[in-house]
């Protein structure tokens, strides 16, 4: 693709392609998306999204400069897809907690296309609008501003990091991942306790526990750590303050 965009108001066609749809950013990004997970990278073609769309390769430019741009755009569309499925309630860290589910999930939803878009800053609206409401959320929370930014930091790069390693998992063919959970029955569980003795003595916990994403775990660590970190600075203004210090409860942990 080339820088020969076309600024918004002009990008609507006058009639529809062959296959009688009317082009849009939306409808390219979508089908995009679906070429993505059938093909990988190489979908992000003109030629081919012509193709899938029915009309001439020529009309994307109108749109996006180049395919990079059309990549940034896939990666905010996951992004907001996530975001029209979250309804926050009040309780910072259970509407977080919500929000890094969804995300994860939504990349194991599209596994190929967040394996692409993890690693990108959009600067478009859906990412915006998802860095307004989680900031919002961890500010409202009490957390001064430079803890907020980075709790906020690494709440998104673990979602994105983990939502990337299992989607990259997840994209393997299915024979290629069973041979791997077979892996720690095979191996694992019949290293002798005389040479590998805590493998040895938790053999079966790793059997049932690595096949599995460890994202919600991991999650539960961060936020209980954001918690913790929370009630200290609580603590140290009552103190600073005179008063007594607030006890800040988790949803689902202890103080």
């Amino acid at each position: 693709m080339t820088d020969r965009v076309v600024p918004p108001a002009g990008r609507r066609r006058r009639r529809p392609t062959k296959q009688g749809v009317v082009l849009s950013e939306e409808l390219i990004v979508a089908t995009a998306l679906r070429l993505i997970e059938e093909h990988g990278a190489d979908a992000l073609s003109v030629r081919r999204l012509g193709l899938a769309l029915g009309a001439d390769p020529s009309s994307l430019y109108r749109y996006f400069r180049r395919t990079d741009d059309l990549m940034l755009a896939i990666a905010d569309e996951l992004i907001g897809r996530t975001l029209r499925t979250w309804r926050p309630g009040g309780d910072w860290a259970a509407d977080l907690r919500d929000l890094g589910l969804r995300m994860h999930a939504g990349a194991l939803a599209h596994p190929r296309a967040a394996v692409l878009s993890s690693y990108r800053v959009t600067g478009r609206a859906y990412e915006i609008q998802a860095v307004e409401a989680i900031l919002g959320v961890l500010r409202e929370a009490g957390f001064p501003d430079p803890e907020a930014v980075r709790i906020y930091h690494a709440f998104v790069d673990q979602a994105l990091a983990f939502g990337a390693l299992d989607s990259a998992s997840a994209a393997m063919p299915r024979a290629a991942r069973e041979a791997e959970a077979a892996v720690w029955r095979a191996t694992y569980a019949r290293l002798p306790a005389e040479s590998h003795p805590h493998i040895a003595a938790t053999a079966r916990h790793l059997i049932a526990e690595m096949p599995r994403s460890s994202y919600p775990a991991a999650l539960d660590l961060l936020l209980d750590t954001a918690a913790a970190r929370l009630a200290v600075i609580g603590a140290q203004g009552a103190s600073r303050r005179g008063g007594r210090p607030v006890t800040v409860r988790r949803e689902g942990g202890s103080p």
